[in-house]
This record gives C-alpha cells, sequence and structure tokens, in this order.
C-alpha cells in the first residue's frame, strides 16, 4: 500500500494577518533582549522612517484597543485615574499612562520604550499623552506637527513645513538607531506601504456588493496589520489574500455575515472595543449589516512621491476640514448603498465626536438617509450604556423601515 502523504493546510487571509501583528510584537521583544532601541509609536506617524532604519516599534493605541477588547480596559484607566489623571482623557492615553507607569497588561503586552514617535494629525491629546511618557522615561520624544487644514486642498507651504519635520526626525532616528538612511531601501519601504494600502482599501471596498460578502465589523478586527505594520510586505501579501477570498465570497455568495440583509448602515467612529458583542447583538437581530466604516480605510495612505506621502498624513479624520470630512462619508455612503447611518458619540475622542451633530444635519439633508447616535467609549466601558444603545439601535430601525415603505408607495 503506497504510503499517504500528509501536506499542512496553508493558512487562510485571517490567520496571516494575525500572524503578521504577532510578528510585530515579537520582533519587538527580540529587539530589546539584543539590547537594540524599542520605540512607541502614534498610529499615524509616518511608519516609513523607522521601517528604512531598521527600528523596531510597537504602537500603544492598537495596544490599547486590544486591552480593552479583552476586558482590561477599565482596570487600566482606574490605575492612571489613581495616578492622577482625570478620567475624561482619552481611555487609549489612560491605558498608555498606566503601561508605561509599570502596571502589566497581560492581554497585549509590549516592551517599554526607549524613544517615542508622536504625530499630532489625530489630536492634540496625543502630544501631552507622550510628552508624559517621555518624562517618566527620561527618553527622546520625536514630533511631527500637522496643523489642522482649514482648506480642501494641502497647501504648498503646509507639505514643506511637514518634510521638514520628516527630514529632522530622519536624522534623529539616525542617531538612536547607530545606521544611516538609505535611500533604497526606503524606496522599497514605500513600495511596501503603498501596496499595504491599495490592498487594504480593497478589501474595504467589498462592502459595496449587495448582499455584502461581509460586516463592516470584520474590518475593526483586520485593522491592527494596518496600524502597526502598513510597511511591510507580510501585511499586503495578507490584505491582498483577503481581497482575493473576499472576491471568491462574492462570486459564489457567501459572506461572513450570516444573518439577513434588511438594511444597510454606514458605523461612523472608532468602535466600543470592551463592547463589541454588545453593539453587534441588536444588529443582526434586526438584519442591519454594516456595509461602511469611516475608520478603518482612514489608514489607506497611499502616494506616488515625497510631496503626496506628507499630503497622505495630513489626511486624517482629525485634522481634515468638515467639508473633506462630508465628502468622504458621503461618499462611503452611496458606494456602499447604505440606508442608515449610526453614529458613535465617543467620550475618548472629543475631536472627532466635537462636529458629529453637524455631520448628522448634512447627512439628512444630503443623503436623506435614517441617522442615530449613541454615547460610547472605545476603551473605557463605564461610559458605555447598553440599554441607550438599544435603544437608539430600534429607533433607527424603525425610521429606516418607515422610509423603505414611503419608497415602495
Amino acid at each position: 500500500m503506497s504510503e499517504i502523504q500528509k501536506t499542512e493546510k496553508k493558512p487562510g487571509a485571517k490567520e496571516a494577518l494575525r500572524a503578521v501583528v504577532d510578528m510585530v510584537y515579537q520582533n519587538a521583544w527580540d529587539a530589546k533582549r539584543r539590547g537594540e532601541p524599542v520605540g512607541w509609536s502614534s498610529s499615524k506617524f509616518p511608519a516609513e522612517i523607522a521601517e528604512t532604519l531598521g527600528l523596531a516599534v510597537c504602537y500603544p493605541e492598537n495596544q490599547a484597543a486590544a486591552i480593552s477588547a479583552k476586558h482590561g480596559g477599565q482596570r487600566m484607566c482606574e490605575h492612571a485615574e489613581a495616578m492622577g489623571y482625570h478620567n475624561d482623557i482619552c481611555g487609549y492615553a489612560r491605558i498608555s499612562l498606566a503601561y508605561a507607569a509599570g502596571y502589566e497588561a497581560d492581554e497585549r503586552a509590549m516592551p517599554q520604550p526607549d524613544f517615542l514617535l508622536c504625530c499630532n494629525n489625530i489630536c492634540n491629546c496625543m502630544t501631552k499623552w507622550y510628552e508624559n511618557i517621555a518624562r517618566m522615561h527620561n527618553i527622546p520624544l520625536i514630533m511631527i506637527d500637522i496643523p489642522y487644514n482649514n482648506t480642501v486642498e494641502v497647501a504648498d507651504e503646509n507639505v514643506a513645513y511637514v518634510r521638514g519635520q520628516f527630514e529632522d526626525a530622519i536624522k534623529k532616528l539616525e542617531a538612536i538607531s547607530g545606521r544611516k538612511w538609505d535611500e533604497k531601501r526606503f524606496e522599497e519601504v514605500c513600495a511596501n506601504a503603498n501596496r499595504t494600502a491599495k490592498a487594504w482599501l480593497k478589501v474595504c471596498s467589498y462592502c459595496q456588493y449587495t448582499p455584502s460578502p461581509f460586516s463592516g465589523f470584520d474590518l475593526f478586527n483586520h485593522m491592527a496589520d494596518v496600524v502597526t505594520a502598513r510597511c511591510k510586505k507580510e501585511s499586503a501579501e495578507a490584505f491582498e489574500a483577503l481581497a482575493a477570498e473576499l472576491e471568491e465570497n462574492v462570486k459564489t455568495g457567501k459572506s461572513t455575515w450570516k444573518y439577513a440583509e434588511n438594511h444597510r448602515i454606514m458605523f461612523e467612529g472608532i468602535p466600543c472595543w470592551p463592547e463589541l458583542q454588545k453593539l453587534f447583538a441588536p444588529l443582526k437581530e434586526k438584519g442591519i449589516n454594516t456595509t461602511a466604516v469611516v475608520y478603518a480605510p482612514a489608514f489607506g495612505f497611499v502616494y506616488n512621491n515625497m510631496d503626496e506621502l506628507m499630503k497622505a498624513y495630513y489626511k486624517a479624520p482629525n485634522s481634515v476640514c468638515l467639508e473633506t470630512g462630508v465628502d468622504w462619508r458621503e461618499g462611503i455612503c452611496r458606494e456602499n448603498n447604505v440606508d442608515g447611518i449610526l453614529v458613535h458619540y465617543n467620550r475618548s475622542c472629543k475631536p472627532w465626536s466635537g462636529y458629529m451633530p453637524e455631520m448628522e444635519r448634512r447627512f439628512r439633508k444630503d443623503l436623506g438617509v435614517a441617522v442615530a447616535g449613541f454615547d460610547g467609549d472605545q476603551a473605557d466601558p463605564r461610559n458605555f450604556s447598553e440599554e441607550q444603545y438599544k435603544t437608539r439601535v430600534e429607533g433607527l430601525y424603525e425610521i429606516m423601515e418607515e422610509n423603505a415603505r414611503l419608497r415602495k408607495n
């Protein structure tokens, strides 16, 4: 009898994506053990710099989201509050400040930093958060300032301002790493970053199909890679594999959304990581699929040259003018055929939530869709009410049902 050859099953895209994130954290631990400097970076600092210089970097926002999703967020927030940090500041910041001060978090451990990379295109809380960690550890903080962009286009002088800081950051990181800048390696890194971004945006685009081959909540689960590893070819390969799987799902009619698709909505804002199941449950009960999200595609930085790279990092949700923000969101809604919008008023992210009432007004006026908002928090479960959320989803559903009835008549 001939011997049956057994072959290992090739991991799917989801497994590959998880492996990439694990690799990023393991690389940081390995670098630390070798005595090499390890950095902490804000999620929208130009990752291309550290990657070109071969520096291991971790992302506190990703760590805070992981800790929160595994229900450790409240514990860490309370530690920070006991240190004197007010509970009105960002939950991510409180978790990170507690961890930097030595409070352990087995939910997602990472090595303590030897340098910090901060970019305030997210918010100005980020600046004070990283300044405090720099003082705690007495380590260098490298800052790139992205002024709020009051116009639709990014002015040439703004590009020059950011480019000067980019070049200064390179010099400082050369000193920290002990390595010289390699332009050829930088080009390779940028190619990987663009490949990852394009594959990620392609993945996001599959929400446009009816029925959708997945739920927008799936995108939240895959965001760790585009945050922590967008300059690595492994991320590009994993997202390309995920896009291929979704393409096949469209052809065969399969979907990770296993429920009725009675209505399609956009979820506005960062999810409540500690309460993902509670967010999901009333939506599946009503057959409301999330086919558009704002947070996920915001990390799709695509560029062709240095000036475009600078402009790409200007295009964060909290650093663009109202008109750009409205056009971006309404474009997503139209492309993905939504008939409702669920707005998260996130206590942790006041810059994002602050102009949501005007956004809601514009959505109703321009799109004619149902809109409902709820109060919550990206990291601190004390700021989320399940009953309020259920009530708001019920109200959204009733308006979408009534709108559908009126369209038929």
